[in-house]
């Protein structure tokens, strides 16, 4: 066994192959002879000193995790101020980390989880405590600066593309008497990453999704309501894929709740699906339906992506050799090498490079009108979905995920108060 522990979290929102990315971190340690613990709900378990014996988890329990949506160690949405402002967390989560001797922390999240770890290891390199901090990606968002793309985001995609293809043949269906309008709101606050990966689910002009509403591009009510009963009048019906983040001409989200932030210090939004449908059954009377696939579209690990599985598990990997070899303040990133066929693999990348920064959508990968996607952002995104990557099914029907006791290490300091 090497001197030293390390120790995993995850942060923010999970994924359908996060899970993935722990059991390779695991894996990767076993074979290393390293002693694994992992935070309870992401750094808030740090805090708390509730920090998990991977241990104790068999073989077959870690390997299990690689088909098992959620975040098995459990997430939170916390995030940490400036070192002065939150000076007191800082110094408790080294205070954690010495007393059960953490050499190596790995947090597993999107570009907040990248400043938490970039600003513990300069306060650790300070401290003088012997600590390497590595962030690792995550987030259906597709955010994230310099990296490729993100893992959880190629499965969320393949979601994304596959209901609103299937949907779409219902809608189609239906339409000469019943629904003409069907919106699908999709996660994406900033950046319209999911919002182009439905456009993968059509090839022609009369395919769906007919509309693409991007948060990077402003959203004009008259030449939307008009591109709407034009689509109806030639196709029959209009299936229309939003991103919760669309914003108006002044920039402000159309969806956002007055003065309501959430844990993150991000606007609240409270749904733009309905209010689009809303607009389009008040303004043109036309009979609609919407929905919020929410949760589903990051969760649904049946239908998850080969490659977004490959990524997943590759930077988990990855971010352990790199604490290992002392690579302070760096994150795995995918660097793809070509589209077709498609190649890719895993480099370095210094985190106060990533940290706080978001990747959005490139105008040459939305449509010249602002509806769709361009021919260049299929070839960014077919690769991201490709290949099938099956869960174990039980013989009811269901699929077999992992449901490990997680057992917590002794505690050794004082308990903290929140």
């Amino acid at each position: 066994m090497s001197k030293g522990t390390l120790l995993y979290a995850q942060s923010g929102g999970v994924t359908a192959v996060i899970n993935a990315t722990a059991s390779a971190v695991i894996q990767a340690a076993r074979s290393r002879g390293l002693r694994v613990l992992a935070g309870r709900n992401g750094i808030l378990g740090v805090l708390r000193e509730e920090l998990v014996d991977t241990g104790r988890l068999s073989t077959d329990e870690v390997r299990a995790l690689s088909h098992t949506p959620g975040g098995a160690f459990g997430s939170c949405r916390v995030k940490l101020k400036s070192l002065e402002a939150d000076r007191a967390k800082y110094e408790r989560l080294l205070d954690v980390f010495r007393a059960h001797d953490v050499r190596w922390f790995l947090y597993n999240g999107g570009n907040d989880s990248a400043d938490t770890a970039l600003k513990l290891s300069r306060l650790a390199e300070a401290s003088g405590y012997p600590l390497t901090c590595i962030g690792v990606p995550k987030t259906v968002d597709n955010d994230l600066v310099l990296t490729d793309c993100c893992p959880g985001f190629g499965s969320a995609a393949k979601y994304t593309a596959v209901s609103v293809a299937e949907a779409a043949l219902d809608v189609a269906a239906m339409a000469d008497t019943s629904t003409k309008v069907f919106v699908y709101e999709v996660m994406g606050r900033h950046a319209g990453w999911l919002a182009a990966a439905a456009g993968l689910a059509g090839r022609t002009a009369k395919d769906a999704p007919h509309i693409v509403l991007f948060p990077e591009v402003p959203f004009d009510e008259a030449l939307f309501l008009e591109r709407v009963k034009a689509i109806v009048a030639d196709v029959g019906h209009c299936v229309v894929v939003v991103s919760e983040g669309l914003r108006r001409p002044d920039g402000k989200f159309l969806a956002e709740s007055e003065g309501s932030v959430d844990a993150f210090g991000h606007s609240q939004l409270g749904g733009v699906g309905p209010l689009i449908a809303a607009t389009v059954k008040d303004r043109l009377g036309l009979k609609v339906h919407w929905t919020v696939p929410d949760y589903l579209q990051r969760s649904a690990r049946h239908l998850a992506s080969k490659t977004d599985l490959a990524h997943a598990q590759a930077v988990g990997k990855a971010a352990v050799q790199y604490a290992l070899k002392g690579m302070n303040g760096v994150m795995p990133i995918i660097r793809r090498i070509s589209s077709q066929p498609y190649r890719w693999d895993i480099a370095p990348a210094a985190l106060e490079e990533i940290a706080n920064r978001e990747k959005k959508m490139p105008s040459n990968f939305i449509r010249a009108d602002g509806y769709g996607i361009t021919p260049a952002c299929r070839r960014y995104l077919q690769p991201l979905i490709q290949g099938e990557a099956p869960t174990p099914f039980d013989k009811n029907g269901l699929p077999e995920h992992a449901r490990p006791k997680l057992r917590l290490v002794k505690r050794r300091l004082p308990a903290w108060k929140d």
